[in-house]
């Protein structure tokens, strides 16, 4: 899976190859700052002394410290969706595509776990940016496939779920992907290794409790202990 880019445009000179390595200069320490001191103690002063940049060049690539942390969560959703795109187009039935949403974010947290951490020690500052958190505009991307699994286990001829445990199995999903990616993201940045590998196992991880759960709970809804 291509990892995220900070600028996709093949540099074509020696002035444009010099634009692009600033820029990722900037975004480089942004992220690192952002990350070791929070966005709010961050200053634009704290992001040049990490680059090496002279104090006005800073501006010709970025306006505020707002506008680095923006470009950093946008490559993030950017490369989020362009893992959904891949994984959805090769998995239509409802449940691998349960799995392809996981393995979708979670690829794009193994990718760049600092980038999501540092979105959920900042979360007031991602809902002045975006109006949401990180998660929840994750979230939305997913919201369909979701559906059609919860519409799936309500068409089975045996199936007891009902409109408020539906609700319950998004929210459940939700709970799930969330606290499994802050985990991978906290296990990619205290000790590194490969990417692909630990997306998929907790993918793997992830859609096997979904499934069991979401399973178990329409016997249990079935069953006279249960009502």
């Amino acid at each position: 899976m291509r990892q995220i880019s900070i600028d996709n445009a093949a540099p074509t000179g020696k002035r444009e190859q010099n634009r692009l390595r600033n820029r990722a200069a900037i975004l480089r320490a942004g992220r690192e700052c952002f990350r070791s001191q929070g966005y709010d103690h961050t200053t634009i002063r704290d992001i040049v002394r990490r680059t090496g940049l002279a104090a006005g060049t800073f501006y010709n690539y970025f306006a505020s410290k707002q506008d680095i942390f923006a470009a950093l969560l946008t490559g993030f959703l950017s490369q989020l969706n362009q893992n959904l795109e891949i994984l959805r187009a090769v998995n239509e039935s409802p449940d691998k595509r349960i799995r392809s949403n996981f393995l979708a974010l979670f690829l794009t947290v193994a990718e760049d776990p600092m980038v999501y951490e540092l979105a959920h020690r900042n979360e007031q500052t991602i809902r002045l940016l975006f109006g949401s958190d990180l998660f929840g505009l994750a979230m939305l991307s997913l919201e369909d496939d979701l559906q059609a699994f919860i519409g799936n286990m309500s068409g089975m001829e045996s199936s007891a779920l009902d409109r408020s445990h539906s609700e319950y199995l998004k929210a459940s999903f939700q709970g799930m992907a969330y606290q499994v990616s802050v985990s991978l993201a906290n296990r990619c940045v205290s000790k590194p290794g490969p990417a692909d590998q630990f997306a998929a196992d907790a993918a793997n991880f992830a859609t096997l409790l979904f499934f069991r759960g979401a399973r178990h709970l329409n016997e249990l809804c079935t069953s006279v202990e249960y009502t």
